[in-house]
């Protein structure tokens, strides 16, 4: 099972005018850093929480197809944009939507409908592809909690620009502000 992003967010959740707000910063000379750490920072947190902060375009791509729903590692999702199964000729062919059901939002999975079984891949690896749109939608729909941690991430970065502790853990504010987001792995 790889993730790929293959369209970014339009933009990042925290503004540039935002961070430098809270840093206090009245010059522009730091502004390449800020907006390099504010970037950073949300994908730091993307991935300390397994989700997707701002509407995000992916693909799943999987070998084989599992037994029963295929579960969508990041959330929420807001759609199943393709289900595509490697042909012969090499071509991924997308499957028709009425095929399948999908369940969106926190908990995003993909099951063939009743009845139905889904079509073998003509390549042993790599053959099934699944596109979705991830995240909350705009930086207004992002949860303020989230926004917050990442605002004070890359503050603390911006201030520390020393590596600092162990570099395993994030800053316990910033833990504390992204645990009750996290999603558990099974």
């Amino acid at each position: 099972m790889t993730l790929t992003l293959l369209a970014g967010p339009a933009e990042e959740p925290v503004s540039l005018a935002e961070a430098r707000a809270h840093l206090k910063l009245d010059a522009t000379e730091e502004d390449a850093l800020l907006t390099a750490l504010l970037t950073a920072a949300r994908a730091t947190l993307e991935a300390e929480t397994r989700r997707a902060f701002v509407a995000q375009n992916w693909r799943l791509t999987l070998d084989e197809w599992p037994v029963g729903p295929i579960a969508i590692p990041l959330a929420p999702v807001a759609e199943v944009t393709s289900v595509k199964v490697a042909a012969l000729s090499g071509a991924m062919l997308p499957l028709d939507p009425g095929f399948y059901e999908t369940e969106t939002g926190e908990h995003p999975r993909i099951a063939v409908k009743s009845g139905q079984a889904w079509p073998m891949p003509a390549t042993r690896l790599a053959g099934i592809e699944i596109g979705f749109t991830a995240g909350y939608g705009a930086v207004a729909d992002v949860p303020m909690p989230l926004r917050q941690a990442m605002l004070m991430l890359a503050a603390h970065w911006f201030e520390h620009r020393e590596p600092v502790g162990d570099g395993a853990n994030l800053p316990r504010t910033v833990s504390a502000l992204v645990k009750p987001f996290r999603r558990m792995r099974l």
